[in-house]
């Protein structure tokens, strides 16, 4: 019996604020590399805490896990949100067969570029909408609307913080992949 393990590239990306690098940790079996900063005074003028107040970090470059599965490792790299660290975008998504795209309800406007910018690379994505305690909560079909989504991108609610909502939103997007592969 085999136990070579394919390994397969994924982009955890999305807005500041989002989640994405709390649902690497949930989804690594490893301890997951992160490079969050504390925010600084300096960092109000330019990051919008509108609707994430509570938070004083953030990624200043990558955050990095790994799961593996039969026959697959799965490397989750998770991008920063803010347009100053979009320059590691083009790194970021060498290689990676598809990305997940954390949304956030209270902010879902945010989510724009975060899209764009994966529609231009023509990058295979899913959306997972990350649940927040304060979230208002909408029909799928309502944000599906709102996010401008083609019909055959997945749409799925998560909550980045427990690990088989995570899973579920990851495995939403390796189906999406494989789909698009074999047809």
């Amino acid at each position: 019996m085999s136990t070579e393990h394919i390994p397969v590239k994924l982009v955890i990306a999305g807005p500041f604020g989002v989640g994405k690098t709390t649902i690497v940790g949930a989804l690594s079996e490893i301890k997951p590399l992160n490079t969050e900063e504390v925010l600084t005074q300096a960092g109000t003028m330019v990051d919008d805490l509108t609707g994430v107040n509570e938070k004083t970090t953030t990624t200043t470059a990558i955050d990095f896990g790994r799961l593996t599965l039969p026959g697959v490792v799965l490397y989750l790299f998770g991008a920063p949100g803010q347009t100053r660290f979009q320059v590691l975008w083009n790194e970021l998504v060498r290689g990676a067969l598809g990305v997940l795209v954390l949304a956030d309800t209270r902010r879902i406007d945010d989510s724009f570029a975060v899209l764009d910018l994966v529609e231009n690379a023509g990058i295979r994505y899913a959306v997972a909408v990350n649940h927040f305690p304060d979230s208002p909560d909408y029909p799928p079909d309502a944000l599906r609307k709102a996010l401008d989504l083609d019909p055959r991108t997945p749409l799925v609610m998560c909550d980045a913080r427990d690990p088989a909502s995570a899973r579920a939103s990851l495995i939403a997007l390796v189906e999406h992949i494989r789909e698009l592969v074999l047809s």
